[in-house]
C-alpha cells in the first residue's frame, strides 16, 4: 500500500473549470479501490457547496509565511464516494471569490500569490500533522511549486509526480513576484524557473518533478516537438527519460447509458431504441426541426483551442448537407457571437446553448449521432470517449489524445470506430464531416461502428496500474 498526496487546483464534484477536475477525482479513486491510501487537497473556494457535498471544518489552522507575509489557513475535509479522502484548505481572501482563476475580464493579478500559498501551505499542513506520503502527485501549474518547494526547502521529503493537462497553460508572471511567492532568486535562470524573462510555474514542476507525465501518449510525443512544445519543448526533450503519457480513463459510473439518470430512455449494445428517444427528445430541447440527417453535436470550451471557430464555419456545410447541430459551452466572447449569429441565421437546423448544464451534456451524447472535436490540439480529450461508449460517433482531429483514442473508418474499416481528419483546415474538416454523413446513410455500417464505439474500454484502472507503478519506481 502507498500513501499518496494529489494537489490539485480543483476536483469535482468541490470546483471545476475543465476536465482536470474529473481527472482529480477518477484517478484518486480508481487508486484507493486498488488498496492504497489516497488523499486530495484543493483550495476551498467560495463556490463549493459545503452542506451538500459533505464538508466539514476539522478544527485545525496553520499559518504559513510567504514573502515575508504569514497568511492562516483552516483545513476542511470531505470523502468522495470510494473513500478517498479530500482535504480543502480555506483562505477566503486568496479563495472567497466568485471563480477560480478570474473572471471573463482577465485572470485574478495575484493568482501568483494564491497558487505559490497554496503549495506552501500543502507542506505546512504536513508539517502540523506530522506525517508524510510516499509520494507527492501535483497536478497542473497551479501546483506546480509543489515538486520545487519540495526539492528545494523539503529536501526532497517525499516523491513527486507533475502531471500537464495542457501545457499551453503555464502560469507565466513577472520576475519580480519571485521574492513575493518563496523562490529564491538563484533559480531565476534558463535552466529552471525563467522562462523569457518570466517566472514560469509550470516549468518549475517540470524541472524538479522526480516524474513527469501528460494525459496520452500522443501528446507526450507531441510536446517534445516545437509545433506542441509551447516553448518548452526543450526542456521536455531533456527530461525525456523522465517523461511518459497515460491515458486518462473514463468513469463509467458517470457516463454510461445504461444507467444514466440525465437520460429520457437508457439503452445498452444490445438496444439501442432508448438512442433514438434521446435524440428526439434533444431536437426537441433546442427546438431544432425533426429531420432524416444526422444529428452531429459538440460540447466544450468554446475557443479557438477547441476548434470552435472552425465549427463555426462549418455550420452552413453542415446545415447543407441536412444535418441538425446543437452546441453547449461557454468560452470566449468571439466565438460564441459567432455560434450564436450562425444559430440564428438557420433556426430550427443549427441550436446554440451557451452554458454550463450537465444533465444537458449527457443528453446530447446520447442524442446526437456524431460528436465533433476538431481541436487544434488535444492532450487526452474525455468526450470522444464519452461518445463511443454512447454509441456516438466521434469526429475528430487526429492530434494528441484524440489520434490515440479513435480508429478511422476510412483508414481502418474493420476496426473503425470514429472519423479523423489529419490537416487543421476548413476543406479537410468539411470532407471528414461529409464522410460522416454518407456513413449516416448506410443503416448496416452506421450500426457496426457504433457497437464498436461501445465496445472499447477506457476504465480508469488501467491508468491507476499505470501510475501504480511509475509512483513505485520514483519511491526505488
Amino acid at each position: 500500500m502507498l500513501s499518496i498526496m494529489h494537489c490539485t487546483p480543483e476536483v469535482v464534484p468541490f470546483s471545476k473549470t475543465g476536465g482536470l477536475a474529473d481527472v482529480s477525482a477518477a484517478l484518486p479513486e480508481a487508486l484507493t479501490r486498488r488498496g492504497h491510501e489516497v488523499t486530495v487537497v484543493t483550495p476551498l473556494y467560495a463556490r463549493v457547496d459545503r452542506d451538500r457535498h459533505g464538508v466539514r471544518a476539522t478544527g485545525r489552522a496553520f499559518d504559513v509565511t510567504l514573502g515575508g507575509r504569514t497568511e492562516r489557513f483552516e483545513v476542511f475535509e470531505a470523502h468522495l464516494p470510494a473513500g478517498t479522502r479530500v482535504v480543502l484548505l480555506a483562505h477566503d481572501g486568496f479563495f472567497g471569490r466568485p471563480e477560480l482563476y478570474g473572471t471573463r475580464d482577465g485572470d485574478y493579478p495575484d493568482n501568483p500569490l494564491r497558487f505559490a500559498f497554496f503549495s506552501a501551505a500543502v507542506f505546512r499542513m504536513l508539517r502540523g500533522s506530522r506525517a508524510c506520503p510516499s509520494i507527492l502527485h501535483a497536478h497542473d501549474w497551479q501546483a506546480g511549486l509543489v515538486p520545487a518547494f519540495n526539492h528545494l526547502y523539503h529536501l526532497d521529503l517525499c516523491g513527486t509526480v507533475f502531471t500537464v493537462h495542457n501545457l499551453a497553460y503555464q502560469g507565466l508572471f513577472p520576475a519580480e513576484v519571485l521574492p513575493d511567492v518563496g523562490l529564491p532568486w538563484d533559480v531565476f535562470n534558463p535552466e529552471q524557473v525563467e522562462f523569457y524573462g518570466k517566472v514560469n510555474f509550470l516549468k518549475a514542476g517540470l524541472v524538479f518533478a522526480d516524474r513527469i507525465t501528460t494525459v496520452s501518449p500522443g501528446y507526450a510525443r507531441e510536446i517534445t516537438t516545437p509545433e506542441f512544445g509551447c516553448g518548452l519543448d526543450g526542456v521536455l526533450r531533456k527530461r525525456a527519460s523522465h517523461l511518459v503519457g497515460v491515458l486518462n480513463g473514463v468513469d463509467y459510473g458517470e457516463w454510461d447509458p445504461e444507467g444514466d439518470p440525465h437520460l429520457p430512455a437508457r439503452y445498452r449494445p444490445g438496444d439501442l431504441s432508448g438512442k433514438a428517444a434521446c435524440r428526439d427528445a434533444l431536437l426537441a430541447e433546442y427546438g431544432l426541426a425533426p429531420s432524416d440527417g444526422p444529428v452531429i453535436g459538440a460540447v466544450g470550451r468554446l475557443a479557438a483551442q477547441k476548434g470552435f471557430d472552425l465549427v463555426a464555419q462549418v455550420l452552413p456545410d453542415l446545415v447543407g448537407m441536412g444535418a441538425r447541430v446543437v452546441i453547449l459551452g461557454t468560452g470566449d466572447r468571439e466565438i460564441e457571437e459567432a455560434l450564436t449569429s450562425a444559430a440564428a441565421r438557420f433556426p430550427g437546423r443549427v441550436g446554440v446553448r451557451v452554458a454550463f448544464d450537465n444533465r444537458l451534456a449527457h443528453l446530447i451524447e446520447a442524442g446526437s449521432d456524431f460528436f465533433v472535436m476538431p481541436s487544434r490540439y488535444e492532450p487526452c480529450g474525455l468526450n470522444q470517449m464519452y461518445s463511443l461508449k454512447y454509441g456516438t460517433i466521434p469526429v475528430v482531429h487526429a492530434v494528441g489524445g484524440l489520434d490515440d483514442t479513435v480508429v478511422d473508418v476510412t483508414e481502418d474499416p474493420g476496426r473503425g470506430t470514429g472519423v479523423k481528419f489529419r490537416t487543421f483546415t476548413r476543406e479537410a474538416f468539411v470532407d471528414a464531416l461529409r464522410r460522416a454523413v454518407d456513413l449516416h446513410a448506410d443503416p448496416a455500417a452506421l450500426d457496426a461502428v457504433r457497437r464498436r464505439g461501445m465496445a472499447q474500454d477506457f476504465s480508469w484502472d488501467a491508468a491507476a496500474r499505470t501510475y501504480e507503478a511509475l509512483y513505485l519506481q520514483v519511491i526505488g
